[in-house]
């Protein structure tokens, strides 16, 4: 939100440099779809946020080791997908602290080919924001068991991430420092450069209006999870004896089309029951999420007397064809 602000209402007339940590969270692509570059299910369940940005690129994994820059400039079309323009000083920076960095051809930064920095960028109305991580010290293993999809046989037209295997930066750099002095060496990098002048303190007025952005656009799901690009699912599981299909089409996070049909173990008699046809038009229109799935099937279930799904077990298996990982 504080780079936003900054890019849309800040002096035109000046670039800024934001550098910044977050708490654990995963930051996704404007065009990007969650489901298909997250583990949902490990996400949901160590309470880690997703945020969308409003650049485009893949996504990527914060925590407080790992920082983050920010160039925020006036629009040139020279410098518009001219991440090197940006990122060339940082590499300097790098390798004055003994970091085999360099760029790769998707303007990554490597440091012996593995990735420590990826880039993004978007621009708006004269003004520019070119964007990046740098992996410090944060646990590797996080990153893997956050970014691990677990959710497949998903069709759509979303940017994919390219999965790299990365490195932290703090592993090349002898003698050790922390991430604040990591900071304070590239704030002097970036100096003698000439990127830096001076510094600029944000007002009471554009703090107010920086936490209005964070309410109403960045802690919101229509805008982390319904933006997400229209997507199709195909799932199969075997329920007390029966192989049940499940086709759906979720658009703005919320389920548009949705069909089950069963099959007998074997396989001579496939047929759309007539209790999942109706809970197949109960559920369209409800959030793509199994908590919002799981409730609306328990709720709709209790009312049909005698039906299977109103039993526990089966509700969750149900619930599961609908919202699960495969395999």
């Amino acid at each position: 939100a504080i780079e936003e602000y900054v890019l849309r209402h800040m002096d035109p007339a000046r670039d800024y440099l934001l550098l910044y940590r977050n708490e654990p969270s995963v930051i996704v692509g404007r065009n990007q779809n969650v489901l298909e570059e997250i583990n949902d299910a490990y996400v949901r369940e160590k309470n880690i946020p997703v945020l969308r940005r409003i650049s485009g690129g893949g996504t990527v994994y914060h925590d407080p080791h790992n920082l983050n820059f920010s160039f925020i400039t006036r629009y040139e079309p020279s410098r518009l997908h001219n991440f090197k323009l940006f990122n060339a000083p940082v590499v300097r920076i790098l390798r004055s602290l003994g970091v085999p960095a360099e760029m790769n051809e998707r303007n990554d930064i490597l440091a012996d080919g593995r990735k420590i920095s990826g880039s993004a960028q978007f621009s708006s109305k004269g003004r520019m924001v070119s964007h990046g991580t740098l992996l410090f010290s944060s646990r590797l293993e996080d990153i893997g068991q956050v970014l691990t999809v677990r959710m497949k046989n998903i069709r759509s037209r979303s940017h994919k991430s390219v999965r790299s295997v990365v490195a932290n930066i703090s592993d090349y750099i002898d003698p050790p420092m922390d991430i604040k002095d990591f900071r304070e060496k590239l704030l002097e990098g970036l100096e003698r450069e000439g990127r830096l002048d001076s510094r600029c303190l944000l007002s009471a007025s554009d703090w107010e209006q920086i936490r209005e952005l964070h309410r109403t656009r960045y802690m919101t799901w229509q805008w982390n999870i319904g933006r997400s690009p229209r997507f199709h699912i195909t799932r199969s599981r075997s329920i007390n004896d029966w192989n049940v299909t499940m086709e759906l089409e979720v658009n703005k996070g919320h389920i548009r089309t949705l069909s089950i049909t069963n099959e007998s173990g074997n396989g001579q008699n496939t047929e759309a029951d007539p209790g999942f046809e109706a809970l197949c038009r109960m559920l369209t229109g409800v959030r793509y999420e199994p908590g919002a799935i799981r409730s609306a099937i328990m709720s709709w279930s209790e009312a049909e007397e005698g039906n299977l799904l109103r039993k526990a077990p089966y509700s969750d298996a149900v619930a599961l064809l609908i919202y699960g990982e495969d395999g």
